[in-house]
Parts: structure tokens; sequence; C-alpha cells
């Protein structure tokens, strides 16, 4: 992850980053904005690698990919998935302050992680930076995560707007995605483009896996959010009243993942 406070740090955060991954058409996401064989590309905030080692079967032996973490243990989990391509390298970094050379990459990825950051544009500027003219750069982040309910009964929509108000107090925005067309175009960025594409889409029941995404997300923030709730009693009481719409075969829940692309001048 990138520099800044990644609220959602935990020993078993890897395994639920690399799930999150797997679990996205993400070779689909990078072909549709511009990620090409040969390139050399920058995967910024790069996690476990998992999208790193995706960007490197699309530019092939002929083109590189460079991933910049600020974890030192993410980055030791993705120099283990990409060791079998030699076109990944690793650099550990913070993204608003890269000790990369300008005009470097034709091609750069962030998803993410502009949620957590304190200055977006500042991270956007950086990413402008190292690419080249005429290069690519595209972040791909959430807007109003897991908050697109039906039915949803009033106690838990109050609690859903608890959730989210700690979460921006601790500086987290969960609404990061709309924002990223503005600042794109007020960064100079030409062609820019905007495509919403679900993050999960759940019509009945949700499967195990995003039952425990959420679980874990919940047991990580609870010393960030648990205040907001009164302690840790009254927020629990929300988890589990969260985890029940999911699990609930009559109700709908989806989230989108808005990824937004320009082409540095």
């Amino acid at each position: 992850m990138s520099g800044g406070s990644y609220l959602m740090e935990s020993e078993v955060e890897a395994r639920r980053l690399a799930e999150q991954a797997r679990a996205l058409p993400v070779h689909g996401h990078l072909l549709t904005t511009g990620l090409a064989p040969g390139m050399r590309a920058l995967d910024a905030g790069c996690g476990p690698g998992v999208i790193t080692a995706v960007m490197a079967e699309v530019v092939g032996r002929q083109g590189s990919v460079l991933g910049v973490d600020l974890n030192a243990q993410r980055l030791a989990e993705a120099r283990a998935h990409c060791a079998p391509l030699p076109q990944c390298s690793f650099l550990q970094g913070d993204l608003r302050k890269l000790e990369l050379e300008d005009n470097t990459f034709d091609y750069v990825w962030c998803q993410f992680v502009i949620e957590y950051l304190p200055d977006p544009a500042g991270a956007l500027a950086e990413f402008i930076r190292v690419a080249r003219p005429g290069g690519r750069v595209v972040v791909a982040d959430v807007d109003a995560l897991g908050l697109q309910n039906w039915p949803l009964s009033p106690e838990l929509e109050e609690g859903c707007r608890l959730f989210v108000s700690a979460l921006g107090a601790a500086g987290l925005d969960l609404y990061v995605g709309r924002k990223l067309f503005h600042l794109f175009r007020r960064a100079g960025l030409e062609a820019v483009r905007v495509h919403l594409t679900p993050l999960w889409v759940v019509a009945g029941a949700a499967d195990s896996r995003l039952i425990n995404d959420w679980k874990q997300r919940f047991t990580t923030l609870e010393p960030v959010v648990s205040p907001a709730f009164g302690g840790t009693l009254g927020y629990r009481v929300f988890c589990e009243q969260y985890l029940g719409l999911l699990s609930d075969p009559d109700a709908l829940k989806y989230s989108v993942l808005l990824i937004t692309e320009g082409q540095k001048r």
C-alpha cells in the first residue's frame, strides 16, 4: 500500500487483498484502459502483487512492470508472488513522493489506494510526473462502498451513516471514486474517461468470500469505528446487522468501482 495510514492493515490483510483482486476482472480493466504488450508500466500501491502479475502477463517479456508500495511485508509477498515473472521488479516507496525519474512509464495504474490518502491531488500529480508524454494514468477506486442496499432499515441506515462518518474522520474517503474525474481534468490530463463497473452485485444471499471479506473489514476497523457507536457493543450490533443483510436471500446488495483514465500531454 502507499504512504499514509492504511486503516485496513492486519496480519491477514494480504490474503483479503489478494482474494479481492482475484475476484475482479482486472485483466479486462487493464486492456480497456490502454495497457498493451511491450509497455513499461507502474503498479502504484501494488500490495501483495496480484495485479502486478496480471499487468506483467499483459506487457509480456518485452515490457516491464514496477510495483511500488510503502509496506515491506506487502513487497515481500509481491516479490514471492511474481517470482516467475522476470519483467516484474519492486521498490519500497511513498506514492506521494516517488523516487522515480520524470517521463518514465507508458502506463500508470493505481487501485484501492487514493481513498486512503489525505492529498489525492498530490498523488495524482506524482503519477502524471512519472508518466511519459502520451502515457496513460489510470486510477480505480470505490464509490460509496457497500452502501447501495435494499431493503435497508432506518436503524441500519443510521449505522451505515455512522460507519462512513467515522472512517471519513480517520482519513478514509469512501466517495473518492466520483471525485477522480474532476481531479484528472484539473490536473491537465487529456481524453479523460470514466468506466463504471461492479465491485460486486449480490441479488440474494452473499457467498462466503464476500461475507468473510466484510468480517475482516469490520474486525480490523473496530478500534477506529467503534467509538462512533458508543463502544464495542454498539459497533458489533451494527456489524451483525450488516452481515445479516448480506446473507438475506430477499435483499439486493451492490457496490461500484469507478475507473478513471487520462492521457498525459
